[in-house]
């Protein structure tokens, strides 16, 4: 059933002075006007800016958490992995990827269980944790960023198995990975499932064979591998600053729980029948992913070691390199043309998710910025046209520098958010218990999160670039994590959670009161669509009830709501059905 809603004093407060069918059509001409064919096919946009509804999450857990982790199929952490341990030996590399895997994991757990409860992205998520409306715009762009630094790696590592294999160029090869992930992502969720789970199977084979093949050939090969030194000045022993290093690398992996979050996101509701299969679908496909990346991480430091005599070590960072290494033992014959499939099955999988968390994230931001929004699928060409960029720049080369760098600004947005959500809500109590995302009852900047994220990326950069000392340049992302838990609940603490909510929500109080699998719906005064009511606010200036949506796109209200709460009144749902329900 849908329901309706008029505003007190709404047809007296509206600037415009026409009467509700003048309002009505200037609406329709003005903001509807502006939703294009593509945003409103849901199908494609896959709720890239609002609340995933109740009555489009139709998968189950186990279809979830596979799309999920199908993201993880990533080659990054073999490169990862082997640079770190030929940068700075065996025992510095693998204490380095086991510490940094503790901290995401550890991290990623609040993250993962609010997005699945509240049915929200990464972007959604921050703004009701600490930053606020507009202060969420500058996660929304390291979100960005990471999409697209690590589609150009990934990209890069799929080219170079391309020239290996076939003789493509590198730039030629740049373009047509670039191209090739575009049809998967245009149609998201619905593609990207299938997708997902059909090739897992075959990439679990694929990944696991060449691992098993080198060390049931070479029986004393794991013993030899802790003397492996690299190029390090110290050996193959442990070494403080070496650690420190390698584990910055190894943390800039920390935003990857955002695009574990946009599948996620689509978990159906956890009941009381579901509630053990809800919560081991969130915790392994959630922050369970750096279990598995982590073991990555270890597979291509010791590939690397494996063939490091063989191709040299400036080639043995290379995955196509380690898998070429471990399929000849048992494949003598076909081992290229294995590797290259094993290369490009697991990069396209990866970078289609690139791909799509980038293109949530650019939705995200220039639908606040600048109150538009011409589709998702807009945003997918600018983060690959960005990718491609970086790739031609030749960006792999680089890689140690890019990602420590990146690390600290990215563990310092999600040490802000971590500490809102295990801290400033339940333990403090000064930050609302729910997640509030719409721009009706956030204020433009909360200082809490914003302004601890910003003080923890400039002290870890200058850190980063030795300002502090060569051991706090080595550990800058833990200083930058450091500083943002801390000083997250000091700020909310000292403004009393005055910046989190700019007027009561009571669309989300009654959402939260709905039963498990129903969810009242409202129309929309201004695109006359049905929304549910976690994703609907109450709105002054159009005289009724506002979807999150229409409600970002509107320019002209000037945020009459907050300038003028006193005119908002309770929703009369007296007699009202259940309306929709998942």
């Amino acid at each position: 059933m849908s329901l309706t809603s008029p505003v007190a004093r709404g047809a007296a407060t509206h600037p415009s002075g026409q009467g509700p069918a003048g309002r009505r059509a200037a609406r329709q001409a003005g903001l509807r006007g502006r939703l294009t064919a593509l945003v409103e096919r849901e199908t494609m946009e896959d709720y890239s800016l609002r609340y995933a509804p109740r009555s489009f999450r139709k998968w189950s857990t186990y279809v979830v958490a596979s799309t999920a982790l199908g993201g993880i199929a990533y080659l990054a952490d073999y490169a990862i992995g082997g640079s770190i341990a030929v940068t700075a030996g065996f025992s510095s590399a693998v204490w380095a990827i086991v510490a940094a895997a503790v901290t995401i994991f550890l991290t990623g757990i609040p993250i993962a269980y609010y997005a699945a409860k509240y049915s929200i992205d990464m972007d959604l998520l921050t703004r009701g944790a600490g930053f606020g409306y507009l202060g969420s715009t500058i996660t929304s762009l390291i979100y960005a960023s990471f999409t697209f630094i690590f589609f150009s790696l990934e990209g890069s590592i799929m080219a170079q198995a391309l020239k290996l294999s076939l003789g493509i160029p590198l730039p030629v090869g740049y373009l047509i990975v670039a191209l090739v992930v575009i049809p998967f992502v245009v149609f998201g969720m619905t593609l990207l499932s299938k997708l997902q789970v059909w090739t897992q199977p075959i990439w679990v084979v694929l990944m696991i064979a060449p691992l098993v093949a080198v060390v049931s050939t070479h029986p004393g090969i794991l013993g030899a591998w802790t003397h492996f030194a690299g190029k390090s000045t110290h050996g193959s022993h442990f070494n403080l600053l070496a650690f420190g290093l390698g584990a910055g690398v190894a943390l800039s992996l920390i935003a990857q729980i955002g695009e574990q979050v946009d599948y996620l996101r689509f978990m159906p509701p956890k009941t009381p029948g579901n509630r053990f299969r809800w919560w081991a679908a969130v915790m392994v496909a959630g922050p369970g992913w750096v279990v598995f990346g982590a073991i990555k991480q270890l597979a291509g430091a010791f590939l690397a070691f494996y063939v490091a005599s063989k191709v040299g070590l400036g080639r043995a960072v290379q995955p196509i390199e380690q898998t070429l290494g471990g399929f000849k033992v048992f494949l003598p014959f076909g081992a290229l043309a294995v590797a290259t499939v094993f290369v490009i099955l697991s990069q396209i999988k990866i970078n289609v998710t690139n791909a799509y968390s980038g293109s949530l994230s650019w939705s995200n931001f220039f639908s606040r910025v600048f109150h538009s929004h011409p589709g998702r699928v807009v945003w997918i060409f600018l983060n690959v046209g960005i990718a491609l960029a970086l790739m031609e720049a030749g960006v792999f080369g680089f890689l140690n520098t890019v990602l420590g760098f990146y690390s600290n600004v990215a563990i310092a947005w999600i040490g802000s958010l971590v500490a809102d959500l295990v801290i400033n809500k339940p333990i403090l109590k000064v930050s609302p218990s729910y997640i509030e995302f719409k721009r009706a009852h956030l204020y433009p900047i909360n200082p809490v999160g914003f302004g601890s994220m910003l003080v923890a990326s400039v002290v870890s950069v200058l850190a980063f670039y030795n300002a502090f000392g060569s051991t706090l340049a080595a550990f800058s992302p833990f200083l930058a994590l450091a500083i943002a838990f801390v000083l997250s609940p000091v700020i909310a603490l000292a403004t009393k959670g005055r910046w989190y909510i700019a007027r009561p929500d009571a669309l989300m109080e009654l959402a939260e009161q709905s039963a498990p699998l129903s969810v009242p719906s409202l129309t929309c005064v201004v695109c006359e669509e049905d929304w549910e009511l976690p994703d609907m606010a109450e709105c002054p200036y159009h005289s009724g009830t506002i979807c999150s949506l229409c409600c970002t796109l509107e320019k002209k209200c000037h945020d009459l709501c907050k300038d003028e709460p006193e005119v908002l009144t309770p929703l009369n749902l007296a007699g009202a059905g259940a309306g929709t329900g998942a």
